[in-house]
């Protein structure tokens, strides 16, 4: 089991920027999938992006597709998601999660360590 701890959150304007990391701990990061999800007030949990062990493979969700970059430091056990053009839209809890699958995947089931989300709150 890996241990997931997201900072980075807060209160942004709409159209500005903000940089989500997610420490991670416990178990090797080596081979591990990792991925955001988000969720709004009264809504179901949902995909944000997706990035493999090799950074080679990423997969971002149509709705933050050209906007949100996600990355990793795989020496420094780090993952990040750089969000631009925020949106009032955008306002969720960000969760980082890590998954056994080998390639970047939306589905939830397939993550099975989740942080304890941080909080980003977009402003019109």
């Amino acid at each position: 089991q890996v241990q997931l701890v997201e900072s980075g959150g807060g209160l942004v304007q709409a159209g500005g920027s903000r940089r989500l990391s997610c420490a991670a701990s416990g178990r090797t990061f080596t081979g591990i999938t990792m991925g955001w999800f988000r969720q709004a007030p009264g809504k179901e949990r949902e995909f944000v992006a997706a990035i493999a062990w090799t950074a080679y493979g990423t997969l971002y969700a149509d709705s933050v597709k050209g906007r949100f970059t996600i990355s990793r430091d795989n020496a420094a056990n780090a993952l990040y998601l750089q969000m631009n053009r925020l949106k009032p839209e955008d306002t969720a809890v960000y969760y980082c999660a890590a998954s056994n699958v080998l390639v970047p995947t939306a589905t939830r089931a397939s993550y099975h360590s989740w942080g304890q989300g941080t909080q980003v709150t977009v402003a019109s």
